[in-house]
């Protein structure tokens, strides 16, 4: 694989030509103002004629599109010209010969014309049909902010992509969300969605009163209530002052003020009288009375968590009277988790703050600030500004020496959130906040994979260093070995750049730099790192894995490649060949898990005593045993249905800590039901929402195949045969590739969010305890108590949508507001909601006005219905549905 820049620069010189550049703009903007539309035509394509594996698609999958361009101005005949545009799945052929597309790298792909163009008559609409890997189900495989380009012109963004409504150019895709014909998954509608809300129903309020969230270990109603409509007076024992400050703010921001004549409530700390289940960080007893609250924590985390739940009894409407209980409660697990990426895609530290906030108070206590990936750098580290001058920055930069390349629907410029970073300032003040609320920040930053931001920067450093002939200080932090001609390509499709070389001494010398400057950034918040997460994922060549086959060998129904052209990472370097020569490492295999314990030595001479992965990235070492750091954790992140119920046990037999991140069950970053508006990558599974997270049994993984279904609709079995330590640990994460801006972030993550705080805080009695050897069938086996599920979820659903969503609304979280079921039955609309107490209004004139529903008073309408969910403040609304008489 030839460099990238070197790449880009060579296929871009037959653009420019003997260009002039003033026609070369003004061709930029007339194609600038086309019309762009976009329309998936069938996925499954090799099911009707397409050659997919002869094409090369993973496991001979591959759909078909088309692009129509429409020019609403004279004719256009130049060829002299270039669109780019992110392609999630790479065009593996176009069926034209006017036009061509061009991978550039990763999502980035150039569509330009042949010397068969014929150009673009006046007024013309010209579609290109293509044809294109795996396939597109949801609106999001398609990124917005396609641009033009010609010879030295400035880019401009074709008007009709610069959206972040992609309804605008994509055209629906009707009967395309099917992944192939035997896919089984149940299309979201107003009408499928009322069959599915409709064994949930409205709770009285009465029955939530005496329900904390996330549900305490034991509660005990008492008689009476207590009145806080005179606010709170607070004695807070045990609480520091930047504690007592976030704890007081909490209270404000829901509506309840620290008030002289309040309702008392005090907090000590006393770690006696805590039984041995609950003598952990975070336990706590308290009891409310008519006449004020009192909490005992068995340290500062539970009289936080005391306060919190005090907090969480106030209705979120009406008299703020709360119940009197008496409340001994303990954390289920000690990593209660939230993972946030900022690298795909920047985020501000304003979401942030508003998230650790959330976190705090739904009890969680590990946030893991994904701060580096392929995409950028997000952190400011003293002594190597490239970092984030070249690293943090996206343009169309053909070097990338003053940026990286667009990615991910960013466009051309850097005036998006494509580009960003933390500073040291920034990044303290998160450490402090985070304390304050209890929270351990964790940071990653990836590699020896996923660090191509890392790759590039440093090699900007280098290129500018040895311009000012410092070539010893050029080479100090350089990633690449030079002599690394490996043809490689990573799960996202850049080239062997999105790897660091974990054979050269500069690269553990970078790791060191980051390392201590980072943990610099701690001691100055008065914050101790304690965790270091390294990363470590999917550091291999795709091209050889499972889904392909060589030409010379072809195996039926996968992806036929040369693999004699194909190498795994680093094959051709010859520093990592003469380690290997030498007998340091067995084989290139086992470089990832060689360099994680070169970092773990770095990181447990700093004092930190916990290193984090995820799984893969330590496979290829014998045990947590052979790491420098006291604990080893691991993020594992195989899917059930493929597995994982099994695989999870090797790693918690070798003496990791194992994280439970499941995608199929707590990736937020999924769709959150089955319908092609829906946001979100879908490899693991094609929805994630509330109900099926609240679902899971994070801590007997077989058991999950009784109450869910694998990523095609289909029931699974599972079983283990291995002994089950147990689950150190819950996350859920966002990863961030189609979530561009800080509103898609929290409709994201809010409200599934909670229903994973309140698995990794309770243990319900539905989940069953680990049994070796025990199988799990879906649809035949009946181990798991259904009803005592579905009373609980009701319950659960109950407390989101009748309490828990008003307070995101008043700590103004953009929390996603599901659609609405609906049905018209015998003239009548009946409607219901996932979340009971949600508001549901109806329009009868195509959403010019629109009235609210009751279920007590069902209105009579005739002929068709528009629906929508309403937030609890009335300032934001789901999608729109339409709903047609049966």
């Amino acid at each position: 694989m030839r460099f990238i820049a070197t790449t880009i620069a060579v296929a871009t010189l037959g653009l420019a030509g003997c260009s002039n550049s003033v026609n070369d703009q003004q061709t930029v903007h007339r194609i600038s103002q086309f019309g762009v539309s976009y329309q998936v035509t069938q996925n499954d394509a090799a099911a009707h004629g397409v050659d997919c594996a002869a094409l090369g698609a993973d496991w001979a999958a591959c759909n078909r599109a088309t692009i129509k361009l429409t020019n609403p101005g004279p004719a256009l005949n130049s060829k002299n010209w270039a669109i780019w545009m992110s392609n999630v799945h790479q065009t593996i052929k176009v069926d034209s010969d006017q036009f061509r597309i061009v991978h550039i790298v990763d999502d980035l792909s150039r569509l330009e014309p042949t010397s068969n163009f014929k150009g673009f008559a006046a007024g013309e609409s010209v579609e290109i049909p293509i044809i294109n890997e795996y396939w597109q189900l949801f609106i999001t495989d398609i990124m917005p902010r396609w641009y033009v380009t010609a010879g030295k012109a400035e880019p401009e963004i074709m008007v009709s992509t610069n959206t972040e409504d992609l309804t605008t150019f994509v055209e629906p895709f009707g009967d395309n969300w099917k992944r192939f014909a035997g896919d089984k998954n149940v299309l979201m509608t107003a009408e499928s969605r009322f069959a599915k809300n409709a064994d949930v129903s409205l709770l009285p309020a009465a029955a939530l009163q005496a329900e904390i969230f996330p549900t305490p270990l034991k509660a005990t109603r008492l008689n009476g209530n207590a009145d806080l409509s005179r606010g709170v007076l607070f004695n807070l024992s045990g609480l520091n002052t930047d504690e007592a400050r976030a704890a007081e703010q909490r209270f404000a921001l829901m509506g309840v003020k620290v008030n002289s004549r309040g309702y008392p409530v005090s907090t000590r700390i006393d770690s006696r009288g805590f039984s041995d289940s609950m003598a952990v960080s975070g336990a706590y007893r308290l009891e409310v009375l008519p006449g004020g609250a009192t909490i005992v924590g068995y340290d500062s985390a539970g009289v936080y968590y005391g306060l919190m739940s005090v907090l969480s009894l106030v209705p979120a409407s009406g008299p703020q009277k709360i119940a009197a209980l008496r409340v001994e409660d303990a954390p289920r697990f000690a990593y209660r988790g939230m993972f946030l990426d900022v690298a795909r895609n920047f985020h501000s530290k304003q979401v942030v703050l508003r998230l650790l906030d959330q976190m705090a108070a739904m009890k969680m206590n590990k946030f893991h600030f994904h701060l580096s990936d392929d995409e950028g750098w997000r952190i400011e580290i003293p002594g190597l500004p490239e970092l984030t001058e070249t690293g943090a920055r996206r343009c169309h930069d053909l070097t990338e020496q003053q940026c990286l390349l667009p990615q991910l629907g960013s466009g051309p410029f850097s005036d998006n959130n494509g580009s960003g970073y933390f500073t040291r300032s920034d990044y303290i003040e998160i450490l402090k906040y985070a304390r304050a609320r209890n929270i351990e920040v964790i940071p990653e930053i990836d590699m020896p994979a996923h660090a191509r931001a890392a790759v590039i920067s440093m090699e900007a450093r280098y290129q500018r260093l040895m311009r000012e002939g410092k070539p010893d200080e050029a080479g100090e932090y350089r990633l690449r070995d030079p002599s690394d001609t490996s043809n490689t390509t990573s799960v996202q499709f850049y080239d062997r750049t999105s790897y660091l070389n974990p054979c050269l001494d500069s690269s553990l010398r970078f790791a060191d730099k980051v390392i201590t400057e980072i943990d610099l950034m701690h001691q100055q918040a008065g914050v101790p790192l304690t965790t270091w997460h390294f990363g470590g994922d999917e550091a291999k060549n795709i091209y050889l894995g499972a889904g392909y086959t060589d030409i010379r060998h072809p195996e039926a129904g996968k992806g036929i490649k040369d693999m004699s052209h194909e190498d795994k990472p680093w094959a051709k370097s010859k520093v990592c060949q003469r380690i290997i020569k030498d007998g340091k490492v067995e084989d290139l295999s086992h470089l990832p898990s060689y360099f994680g314990l070169k970092v773990s030595r770095i990181v447990a001479e700093k004092g930190i005593g916990d290193m984090q992965a995820w799984q893969d990235g330590l496979k290829d070492a014998n045990a947590a045993s052979d790491f420098a750091t006291q604990h080893v954790r691991v993020n594992f992140w195989d899917t059930l249905f493929w597995g994982g119920a099994s695989s999870v046990n090797d790693w918690a037999n070798k003496g990791y800590q194992v994280v439970i991140s499941n995608p199929d069950y707590v990736y937020l970053d999924f769709p959150a039901e089955v319908n092609p508006l829906e946001r979100g990558y879908y490899w693991g599974t094609r929805y994630n929402d509330e109900r099926k997270v609240f679902s899971f049994a994070p801590d007997n993984l077989p058991q999950n195949a009784e109450t869910s279904v694998d990523r095609d609709g289909n029931t699974f079995d599972t079983k283990s045969e291995q002994p089950w330590p147990g689950a150190y640990g819950l996350s859920a994460q966002l990863w961030s590739e189609t979530v561009r801006t800080d509103g898609q972030v929290e409709s994201m993550i809010f409200p599934r969010v909670l229903a994973v705080a309140e698995r990794s805080w309770h243990r319900a009695a539905w989940e069953q305890d680990y049994q070796q050897g025990r199988e799990y069938q879906g649809g035949k086996t009946h181990h798991v108590d259904q009803q005592a599920l579905h009373r609980d979820w009701q319950r659960f659903a109950n407390l989101l949508g009748q309490r828990e969503l008003a307070r995101l609304d008043k700590a103004g979280i953009a929390w996603r507001l599901p659609q609405p079921g609906a049905v018209i039955v015998d003239s009548y609309l009946q409607a219901n909601t996932a979340l009971p107490g949600i508001l549901v209004e109806y329009s009868i004139d195509e959403g010019r006005s629109w009235q609210r529903y009751s279920d007590s008073h069902r209105p009579l309408v005739n002929g068709e219905v528009w629906v929508r969910t309403s937030s609890t403040d009335g300032k934001r609304f789901s999608r729109t549905e339409h709903v047609m008489p049966l």
